[in-house]
């Protein structure tokens, strides 16, 4: 009896895993056999219909130089470099000050971040675009950077769960040894955070690289572009290219692709550490 409850929790688990993973697949699947096909193909064959040529690359190069999509990761690299080097630092500093320091209004502080994340951004639009206009910042590269660069209450709580499993004894044999606070963070405190600060570059980076709004409204400019934004440009009133959005699209999976697979190891842990 126990076995055969054994089995068949094992055969749910691997059936609901097996589901999952081909519900995840088969839009990328889709994706890719429309990417390789022609424009008449595309209109005329189903999504799951493989294309006739596996070696039509004609989309690829369309969307690559038509879509100007090197200037678009020139761009998005540029805003994702400082954006999230910027928002790792103040979301660990802040992270540290809440975990180590015990101050007056330190519970109003988090709830404010709470507060912040229950406001739809909608609602706070208008404000922010005038805000933004008020320091002469539209239509340049700074414009998503300065918005970016705010710490979500996802990354404080990560580093917060992080410096829970990291002994005050370290801090104070570092104090008695001389060192400041600042000495005390950037020495022990931010090695010791890598995973941490992997999953939360990971989190924020994978936010900011799909992000279509923010860089469509404060960037019109053609030449500040980013990777998202370079889609937009074959999708028009009178019709879209899809085949060759699709393959755009593809060229945009594989950097984001790339990054998780070398660093998932990291990623793992940092999940499991916040979990601890």
């Amino acid at each position: 009896m126990y076995q055969l409850k054994y089995r068949t929790a094992s055969i749910f688990k691997y059936f609901t895993l097996i589901l999952g993973a081909f519900m995840a697949l088969v839009p990328i699947v889709v994706v890719l056999f429309a990417s390789l096909k022609t424009g008449t193909e595309y209109n005329s064959t189903s999504p799951l219909s493989p294309p006739a040529d596996w070696l039509n690359f004609a989309n690829y190069t369309k969307a690559f130089v038509n879509g100007k999509m090197l200037l678009g990761f020139a761009n998005t690299i540029f805003i994702l470099i400082i954006s999230i080097v910027g928002a790792t630092l103040t979301g660990s500093m802040i992270a540290y000050i809440l975990n180590r320091f015990k101050f007056r209004g330190k519970k109003l502080i988090m709830g404010a971040f709470l507060l912040a994340t229950l406001i739809p951004s909608v609602t706070t639009q208008v404000s922010t675009y005038r805000i933004i206009n008020a320091f002469d910042l539209v239509n340049t590269h700074f414009a998503p950077i300065l918005l970016y660069l705010g710490t979500d209450i996802i990354a404080v709580y990560i580093f917060l769960q992080f410096l829970d499993s990291i002994s005050e004894s370290l801090d104070e044999s570092a104090m008695l040894d001389g060192a400041s606070y600042i000495t005390i963070y950037f020495k022990i405190i931010l090695p010791l955070l890598i995973p941490a600060i992997v999953t939360v570059v990971i989190i924020k980076g994978v936010s900011i690289y799909n992000d279509f709004y923010t860089p469509f409204l404060y960037m019109p400019s053609d030449h500040l572009q980013v990777i998202s934004t370079a889609l937009f440009k074959f999708k028009g009133p009178y019709g879209s290219q899809w085949e060759v959005i699709c393959a755009a699209i593809m060229i945009t999976i594989i950097p984001i692709t790339l990054v998780f697979v070398s660093l998932q190891k990291y990623i793992y842990n940092g999940f499991e550490g916040s979990v601890k």
